[in-house]
């Protein structure tokens, strides 16, 4: 019992503690970085819109597999399992939900039209704990990167090197 209550707790401190989890729903190929918000027992993500970040894998009534990292030296502290569960929009929860996830939405375009947009084309996802926390892994988990318009690669500017030497020197 003490053990199931300590798992509990690590859960709930270190996924409210941290900006980022990276989530792995039952039919994705990688675990994902998602933003999410800590209310009532649950994670909630809030995603799969023009803009918004994308779920994918996580479908209502499916499982996913949480890792959370610590916020200041970004290692994992624990990865635990949870049931996913998508909320109606416009329900009492939704709207408990809704109201957390807008406080955390960083460069949000729309600002307070937010909530009506997400009721339009985004889906709020729960996730919920599900038993122990799982055992951390023995090896490194370190995967390439998602495929993604996003990120682009590209030489360092020939320059480059002289500007930051030229930087150095004046202080």
């Amino acid at each position: 019992m003490t053990s199931e209550l300590l798992d509990q707790a690590l859960v709930e401190e270190a996924t409210k503690k941290s900006g980022l989890i990276w989530v792995k729903g039952a039919g994705a190929p990688a675990a994902r970085a998602l933003w999410h918000v800590w209310h009532e027992g649950a994670v909630y993500l809030v995603g799969d819109g023009p803009g918004e970040q994308p779920l994918t894998g996580l479908a209502d009534g499916g499982s996913a597999e949480v890792s959370v990292r610590s916020k200041d030296k970004g290692g994992r502290l624990v990865t635990w399992r949870a049931t996913v569960s998508e909320l109606n929009s416009g329900s009492p929860e939704w709207e408990a939900a809704v109201a957390e996830l807008k406080g955390k939405r960083l460069n949000a375009p729309d600002g307070e039209e937010m909530p009506a947009r997400w009721a339009r084309e985004c889906r709020v996802l729960r996730l919920v704990p599900a038993g122990s926390s799982l055992p951390l892994p023995a090896g490194s988990l370190a995967e390439r990167p998602v495929p993604s318009p996003a990120t682009t690669r590209r030489p360092v500017p020939a320059a480059l090197p002289r500007l930051l030497a030229r930087r150095r020197k004046r202080k």
